[in-house]
């Protein structure tokens, strides 16, 4: 079989590699090579519907499994890139074997990022990351009665907010002053904080956890710095994710918080790109090099590199955009608000619906909206034009923001 694409990494964005390749017409071989058992799936619903018994497995494929097969996609399951052999375009597989490449995409994702604490080797301590975390989290909570959660970002609120719903007695343990601080201002963090409590979850903020208490091998608390104790019979830690950047690093290829990349997506091996999560790609709308963990990021990387592999190379530039539901709060963000000066709230935080818009230096650089579609879908067209939103017409209802958004 002759040299063909060959795809380290079978979530999201290597699974729209393969699905963007063939939809441009390439012809060639495609090999998808996933370390988990099961074929491509949904990871947002995880920790959403699919916690909640909202949402069975068989509706988080990406494609049914003929898929692969009618589309001549050699997907290789439970499989892992070893090795990259750059001069002999070959990747090695954690079975043994070896693929030869024309062209290596590396969509190596991540992992989660675990606590180094006194009892983190107990059983009932878990993460979520996977198909199988999930369903794992999913059956430990049918029976919990104490949940906790360590981290109050997006995966620790979601699932503090699945938990809750489920009449579970919820207590979130952050570090930080305040609830998802590294994404969200004041503003919204305090609203996410009010809402939570109001469904009867505890927040503890500032609080640093100092160790996993077990009984018979199993967890069953929390203990924090300042000695209080929080009784748990399961323990779910949400504190972020490490990019799978090994055999990258390995092969030689830059990596600093990621696989480094240029604005076309390429290593600087010209044969080999990376994308998705495990990508550090130059953003236009920040000036520097980021990594961004969202399915809209892995979605439009696959879509520009299949671009790309296709003859039509475009650098990317797309427009990042996230999203996170808890209870009945959508919160839809676009852009990047790190390093704002200024933060404007347009409506009542009182009403459920309002959005923040974050400027640097005058210009418009994010927005965050809460149960206000309209403004954010305004606001992905703002900044893809980098239209010139004052801070005085974003504050201002009257505005039409769609008035420049077109």
């Amino acid at each position: 079989m002759p040299a063909g694409v060959v795809i380290a990494g079978a979530g999201q964005a290597g699974f729209q590699l393969a699905f963007s390749l063939r939809s441009r017409g390439y012809d060639g071989p495609i090999t998808l090579i996933g370390e988990e058992p099961h074929i491509p799936y949904q990871r947002p619903p995880l920790s959403k519907a699919f916690l909640a018994g909202k949402q069975e497995i068989r509706h988080l494929a990406l494609r049914p499994a003929p898929y692969y097969a009618t589309q001549r996609i050699d997907f290789l399951a439970g499989e892992t890139v070893t090795g990259i052999e750059r001069a002999t375009h070959r990747v090695t597989l954690s079975s043994g074997g070896a693929v030869t490449y024309k062209t290596l995409v590396l969509a190596l994702g991540a992992r989660v990022r675990t606590l180094s604490l006194p009892g983190a080797q107990l059983d009932d301590l878990c993460y979520l990351r996977s198909l199988d975390d999930a369903v794992a989290i999913r059956s430990r909570l049918q029976d919990a009665r104490d949940v906790v959660v360590i981290g109050g970002g997006f995966i620790g609120l979601e699932l503090a907010a699945v938990a809750g719903a489920a009449g579970k007695h919820v207590t979130v343990v952050e570090v930080q002053s305040r609830l998802m601080p590294r994404v969200v201002s004041p503003v919204i963090s305090d609203y996410y904080a009010k809402l939570h409590t109001s469904q009867g979850i505890e927040i503890k903020l500032g609080a640093v956890p100092s160790g996993i208490e077990g009984r018979n091998g199993r967890a069953s608390g929390v203990v924090l710095k300042d000695a209080t104790h929080i009784a748990a019979d399961l323990i779910v830690a949400g504190i972020g994710v490490l990019p799978n950047i090994g055999p990258a690093r390995d092969a030689g290829l830059e990596t600093e918080n990621g696989v480094v990349v240029d604005a076309y997506l390429r290593t600087g091996d010209p044969c080999i790109y990376a994308i998705g999560d495990c990508a550090a790609h130059p953003n236009p709308f920040t000036g520097s090099r980021v990594r961004i963990e969202s399915v809209q990021n892995a979605v439009d990387q696959a879509v520009c590199v299949a671009g790309a592999i296709c003859g039509e190379p475009k650098p990317y530039e797309d427009v990042p955009w996230f999203w996170t539901d808890q209870f009945d709060v959508k919160l839809q963000m676009a852009g990047l608000s790190a390093g704002y000066d200024n933060a404007l709230t347009r409506g009542d935080p009182g009403s459920r619906k309002f959005s923040v818009f974050y400027f640097r230096e005058g210009q418009l650089i994010a927005v965050d909206s809460l149960n206000r579609p309209a403004d954010h879908i305004a606001a992905r067209r703002l900044l893809a034009r980098r239209a010139q939103l004052t801070p005085e017409q974003a504050a201002d209802e009257s505005f039409d923001l769609k008035s420049i958004a077109e």
